[in-house]
C-alpha cells in the first residue's frame, strides 16, 4: 500500500509540472427519439461556459464542439418544436473525442401554449415506452461508482429493490430469484453473459463479460416492462454497445491485479463513417490469489467483444456485433487429513465454460417518420463440470457431471412509426430457436452403481413472440399501452400479456406514474427434460406452463432542484403458475443453483412480492455526488398446502449509500482525483431449520422443509471503495486506480456444511475481498 501511495504522489507531481492547456472535441448527432430521423439546426451549448461554447447540427444532424477544455460539463440541446434536454456529467478527457448520440422528443404542445423547461435525461430511461421501474445505466457511473467494478450487474445493486452479494453478481430484484432476470444485447435475448455463469446462482456469475469500454448507456428494468419485452419475470438488462469513433483512431490499455484489458476503435472508412470497436480482456487472478477462497486455485477467464458500424447512403445502417468468453476453474482435494473438514475439502472439481454471441443488425429509416429495425443473431453457451470425491480409501469416486451445450438462433424485427407528435407505435416479432444437448448425472447414494442420468437429451425447440406497443402524449399525460404474446413450441405453452403505463406531469418538477404488466418466463430447459422419478411418463415435466406474474407499480418523481431528484415507488407482484412438488413446500420460486433435479412438478404454486423503493440522488455538483437508495419489502410463496411461507430471497430490507467527490488539482486544475465509497446494508439470507437427526443419518445437511425459510442470517454490512487519479497530456490520458470490493472483508453467508469429523452441521461463511490496483493509458 505504501508503494501505491508513493506512486500516486509521484504521478501527481509530474502532472503539476507538465500542466498545460489541454482541450478535446465533443461531437455527435441529434435525432428524433421516435422516428430516428436526423434533426438539422439543433442547438447544442455547454452550460456555464464563458464565452459560451456551442454549435448547431448540420443538415445530417451532426455537430462538433471544437477545443473544449478538459473537465466535466452539462450540455443543453434544443430545437424548435421539441422538448429541450440537459445531458449532464459529460466527461471530457484528453485522449478520446467525446461521441454522443442525442435523441429529442417532439413536443405535443402548440408553441404558444407553454414554455418548455429542459429535462434532465439522466432521470429518464432510453426506452420512451417505459413508464415505471426503469433506470438508465450510465457507463460513466459503472467506472466511477464504488462497488461497480465496471460491471452492469454490480452497478445495478446500488439501485433500490436490488440485492446482491460480494462473491457473485447475481441480483435479487424485489424478492425474485435471479433466474427470472433476462439479459439482452443489442435488442435480442442472449445466454447469461457472465464469467462462471450459473455456478453460484442461476442468472449470475463472477463478473460480466461486457467491458465498460464497449458499452453505451443502457436501460435496466425492475418491473412492469413495456410490451416489447417477453420471457422475463423479475427484470431486464437491455444492454447496448456503442459505435466506434468514425474519424479518429483511439486505443486504451489497462493492466492490473486481476488482469489486462485492451480496447481499440476507429474508422474503417471515413468516406461513409464506418467504424470498428473491439475489446479483449484476460485474467488469471494470480496476483490476488491469497485473498480468494481456497477452492479458487487455477481460476482464469478471458473475453472478447466487438462492434462494426457500417452505414450506407441508401440502404440504412448495418452493424455487426459479438461477444465471447472462456472460463476455467476448479479445486483439488486436501491431502492432509486434518484439513479434511467438509465434503468440499475432499472433492476434486474441474469446470470449463464458454459463451458466445454474434449478430447483424440493420436499421432503415424511411421518409415518412418510420424505421425498420431487424437483427439476426446466433449464440451458444456450454458448461463442462466434473466432480469427484475421495472415498474411505482415499480414492476418487465420481460425484456428479454436467455436460451442457446450448445454441440459439434469433431473429427479431420491428417497425416503429411516428404518426404525429402525440402517437408513436412499435410493432414486431421475435423467433428464437433453442438448440440443446444436455447431460446431467449425479451419484444418488450408490457409488458402486455409478452416476445416475437425470437428463440426457438433445433436440431443438423455439420461443416465438409478437408485440405491439403505442405511446400517446396528451398534454400533461403520457399513455403507454401494448400487448405481448409468446409461444413455447416444446409443449405449446402460450401467453397473452397486456401492458399499461401512465405518466401525469403535475408541474415542471413533479410527476406521478402507474404501471401494470402481465409477464411470463420459461424455466431452465433441464427442468422440462428431466428423467422424472416415480412418474408414468419418463419426462413428466415436459408440459409445464410458463411461470407468470402480474406487476402493479406506482411512482412519484420530484425534481427538488436541477441536481437533486427523489423517487418513491410502491409495488405489488402476484406470481402464479409456479412449478411446485405436490403435497410439499418445494417450489421452483426458490431455485438458486441446483442442477440435479428430477422431481415431478405442477403449475400450482403462487407467490407475492410487495414493498416500497426509495431513491434520493444528487447528480454531480461541484464535484460532489451521492445516491441513497432504500427498500422495505416482503416476499412470500405457497404451494398446494395453501400456507404462505418466506421465499429464499426475502431479505425484507435494503439500504445503499454511495458518495463521491472529484477534485480538480494541478497547476491549471487539469488533473482529477476521485474518491468514491459505497456502504450496503441488507437483511440476512433466509434458510430453513436444520434437522440434526436426519443430517446425522444422511451424513449431510438436511433441512426441515415442513416450515421453510423461517430462519435468517444476521444483517450484512458491506463496504466498497474506489480511488481514481487521472492526469492528462495532449494526446493521452493516464489513470491509476484502486478499486476494492468488500473493503472490510465481510464474510458472506454461504449456507451450511456438514462437518465430517464432528458429524455436525455448521454455518459456513467466506470472505471475498478483491483489491484491483490498475494502471490505464488511453491514447
Amino acid at each position: 500500500m505504501t508503494r501505491i501511495i508513493l506512486l500516486l504522489v509521484f504521478s501527481l507531481s509530474l502532472s503539476i509540472i507538465n500542466a498545460q492547456d489541454i482541450t478535446q472535441n465533443i461531437k455527435g448527432s441529434v435525432i428524433d427519439n421516435s422516428s430516428k430521423e436526423t434533426i438539422p439546426f439543433a442547438t447544442i451549448t455547454i452550460i456555464g461556459t464563458d464565452p459560451i461554447i456551442g454549435a448547431t447540427s448540420d443538415m445530417e444532424g451532426n455537430f462538433i464542439l471544437n477545443n473544449v477544455p478538459i473537465g466535466r460539463y452539462d450540455l443543453q440541446i434544443s430545437y424548435l418544436g421539441y422538448e429541450p434536454i440537459i445531458m449532464p456529467e459529460v466527461m471530457v478527457t484528453s485522449a478520446k473525442e467525446v461521441v454522443l448520440s442525442i435523441a429529442l422528443t417532439e413536443s405535443a404542445f402548440a408553441l404558444n401554449e407553454v414554455v418548455l423547461k429542459p429535462k434532465l435525461v439522466k432521470a429518464k430511461p432510453l426506452n420512451e415506452m417505459a413508464s415505471v421501474s426503469t433506470r438508465m445505466l450510465s457507463v460513466e457511473e459503472a467506472n466511477r461508482y464504488a462497488g461497480g467494478f465496471d460491471d452492469p450487474a454490480r452497478l445495478a445493486s446500488s439501485f433500490p429493490g436490488v440485492a446482491s452479494s460480494v462473491g457473485n453478481n447475481a441480483i435479487v430484484i424485489r424478492g425474485n430469484a435471479p433466474k427470472y432476470l433476462q439479459w439482452k444485447i443489442e435488442g435480442v435475448e442472449v445466454s447469461n453473459p457472465n464469467h462462471f455463469a450459473d455456478l453460484g446462482s442461476f442468472g449470475g456469475g463472477g463478473l460480466t463479460a461486457l467491458s465498460s469500454n464497449l458499452l453505451a448507456n443502457s436501460d435496466f428494468f425492475t418491473g412492469a416492462f413495456p410490451a416489447e419485452y417477453n420471457n422475463a419475470l423479475s427484470g431486464v438488462f437491455d444492454i447496448r454497445m456503442r459505435k466506434g469513433n468514425s474519424s479518429e483512431l483511439e486505443h486504451s490499455f489497462e493492466i492490473g491485479a486481476i488482469g489486462i484489458d485492451f480496447a481499440s476503435e476507429g474508422p474503417i472508412s471515413k468516406k461513409n463513417n464506418a467504424s470498428y470497436l473491439i475489446n479483449y480482456r484476460y485474467s488469471t487472478l494470480g496476483l490476488v490469489s491469497s485473498l480468494l477462497p481456497d477452492d479458487a486455485d487455477g481460476t482464469n477467464y478471458q473475453d472478447l467483444s466487438f462492434k462494426l458500424t457500417l452505414p450506407t447512403k441508401k440502404h440504412g445502417i448495418f452493424s455487426v456485433w459479438g461477444i465471447g468468453l472462456i472460463d476455467k476453474s476448479g479445486s483439488k482435494p486436501e491431502t492432509e487429513t486434518d484439513k479434511q473438514i467438509y465434503y468440499q475439502d475432499i472433492e476434486k472439481q474441474d469446470v470449463k465454460q464458454y459463451m458466445g454471441a454474434v449478430g447483424i443488425n440493420h436499421r432503415l429509416v424511411f421518409e415518412n417518420s418510420a424505421y425498420l429495425n431487424s437483427t439476426l443473431s446466433i449464440s451458444a453457451n456450454g458448461i463442462d463440470l466434473k466432480t469427484d470425491r475421495l472415498d474411505d480409501t482415499s480414492q476418487l469416486q465420481p460425484e456428479n457431471e454436467i455436460n451442457n451445450k446450448n445454441y440459439n438462433i434469433t431473429f427479431k424485427s420491428f417497425i416503429n412509426k411516428k404518426f404525429n407528435s402525440t402517437h408513436t407505435n412499435k410493432t414486431g416479432i421475435m423467433v428464437r430457436g433453442l438448440g440443446y444437448d444436455l447431460n446431467l448425472k449425479e451419484n444418488q447414494g450408490e457409488p458402486e452403481n455409478g452416476l445416475n442420468s437425470l437428463v440426457d437429451e438433445d433436440g431443438f425447440s423455439s420461443l416465438v413472440s409478437a408485440f405491439s406497443s403505442s405511446s400517446i402524449s396528451l398534454k400533461k399525460w403520457q399513455l403507454n399501452i401494448g400487448l405481448n404474446s409468446q409461444l413455447f413450441t416444446l409443449n405449446n405453452s402460450f401467453a397473452l400479456e397486456p401492458r399499461l403505463g401512465l405518466n401525469y406531469q403535475l408541474n415542471d418538477n413533479n410527476e406521478i406514474s402507474l404501471g401494470y404488466g402481465l409477464h411470463s418466463r420459461m424455466e431452465p430447459l433441464n427442468i422440462y427434460l428431466a428423467n422424472t422419478v416415480n412418474s408414468r411418463s419418463n419426462q413428466a415435466n415436459r408440459n409445464l406452463d410458463f411461470s407468470k406474474a402480474h406487476h402493479f407499480v406506482m411512482a412519484y418523481d420530484w425534481n427538488i432542484n436541477e441536481k437533486l431528484h427523489l423517487k418513491i415507488e410502491p409495488y405489488f407482484q402476484y406470481l402464479f403458475n409456479i412449478p411446485v412438488i405436490k403435497n410439499s413446500t418445494e417450489s421452483l420460486i426458490n431455485l438458486q443453483n441446483d442442477w440435479f433435479i428430477n422431481d415431478i412438478y405442477a403449475n400450482n404454486g403462487k407467490g407475492k412480492n410487495y414493498g416500497l423503493d426509495l431513491t434520493l440522488e444528487q447528480y454531480i455538483n461541484n464535484g460532489f455526488y451521492y445516491l441513497l437508495s432504500g427498500s422495505m419489502f416482503n416476499s412470500e410463496y405457497k404451494t398446494d398446502t395453501n400456507i404462505w411461507y418466506n421465499t429464499r430471497f426475502n431479505k425484507n430490507y435494503l439500504l445503499n449509500t454511495l458518495v463521491g467527490k472529484e477534485f480538480r488539482i494541478g497547476k491549471k486544475r487539469q488533473s482529477l482525483l476521485g474518491i468514491n465509497l459505497k456502504l450496503s446494508l441488507q437483511g440476512g439470507d433466509r434458510y430453513s431449520k436444520i434437522d440434526p437427526i436426519a443430517s446425522f443419518m444422511e451424513q449431510d445437511v438436511v433441512y426441515n422443509e415442513t416450515t421453510p425459510f423461517t430462519e435468517q442470517s444476521k444483517t450484512s454490512i458491506i463496504s466498497h471503495f474506489t480511488i481514481n487519479y487521472e492526469w492528462y497530456k495532449k494526446k493521452s490520458t493516464q489513470q491509476l486506480s484502486l478499486k476494492i470490493l468488500n473493503a472490510t472483508n465481510y464474510k458472506d453467508f454461504q449456507g451450511h456444511r456438514y462437518n465430517i469429523n464432528t458429524n455436525k452441521v455448521e454455518e459456513f461463511r467466506e470472505a471475498l475481498m478483491i483489491p484491483n490496483i490498475s494502471y490505464k493509458i488511453s491514447f
